[in-house]
């Protein structure tokens, strides 16, 4: 099992957030993570990051338990992550937004940058190529050379992902990327998804666009009250009468 947690329980005080919740990720799949606001969807993504210790239970990636492990070496195991609310760089280029998330494959430091002007740049030069292909891949290259905050909003969005995977992830945990677009920026989203699964990332999603995760979901795990209520297709959820009642039946989602 590439993802593998069990029995995960976050808790804050005397607030239980995530309530023995158990999920298989397979590599190279798109694995929904739906329910209503407040279900633990996001502290889960929290826990995956490294920004909370659980509280109870295991994560296993890879064959490597990293429950304990600091956030910077979650992402060093191969993880990256958005967030629900942009976080570019605002003073920053596009393309200089991507090249942060290279920054700990960096191989050159302090002496090398003195002593070795040449293979400083020579390093700099695959970065920005490296850099250039993520924003092709999600068609942002254009861009690259205008302050990322210029942007249309769903561009935005896409410029965060390109940098998420410029640390070159083995898993992304994508927190609602389609909130805020319009139809036809989600369905550029939903085509530039596939073509990130296309490569060989896997991707987790959070997302509250039900046509988005029906139509482009492997497997999709659902949330209530921290606890898990379902799993499987998008089909086999669509018709779940438990997840009618507690998620997709609510007229407000």
């Amino acid at each position: 099992m590439f993802l593998k947690i069990e029995n995960l329980k976050m808790q804050f005080g005397g607030l239980i957030a995530v309530n023995d919740v158990s999920i298989n990720v397979e590599k190279g799949e798109i694995h929904g993570l739906i329910g209503p606001n407040g279900s633990g969807k996001t502290t889960i993504f929290n826990v995956l990051s490294g920004y909370y210790k659980p509280s109870g239970g295991k994560i296993v990636f890879d064959g490597k338990t990293i429950s304990n492990l600091p956030a910077y070496q979650i992402t060093a195991a191969g993880f990256a992550r958005t967030f629900q609310n942009l976080r570019l760089f605002s003073s920053m280029t596009v393309l200089d937004n991507v090249l942060v998330g290279m920054g700990h494959h960096a191989k050159t430091g302090l002496w090398k940058t003195i002593l070795n002007p040449v293979a400083v740049q020579r390093e700099e030069n695959i970065f920005i190529e490296k850099a250039m292909n993520f924003l092709n891949l999600l068609e942002v290259a254009d861009f690259a050379n205008e302050l990322a905050t210029s942007l249309p909003y769903g561009s935005q969005r896409r410029v965060e992902i390109a940098r998420a995977l410029a640390t070159d992830p083995q898993i992304i945990l994508l927190d609602e990327p389609a909130a805020g677009l319009n139809e036809i920026e989600t369905e550029k989203l939903r085509e530039i998804l596939m073509k990130i699964q296309n490569t060989g990332v896997t991707i987790l999603l959070v997302e509250h666009d039900m046509k988005l995760v029906m139509g482009i979901c492997d497997v999709i795990t659902v949330l209530d009250y921290g606890k898990k209520i379902a799993e499987g297709t998008g089909a086999a959820i669509s018709n779940d009468p438990v997840v009618i009642e507690a998620y997709l039946g609510q007229e407000d989602l």
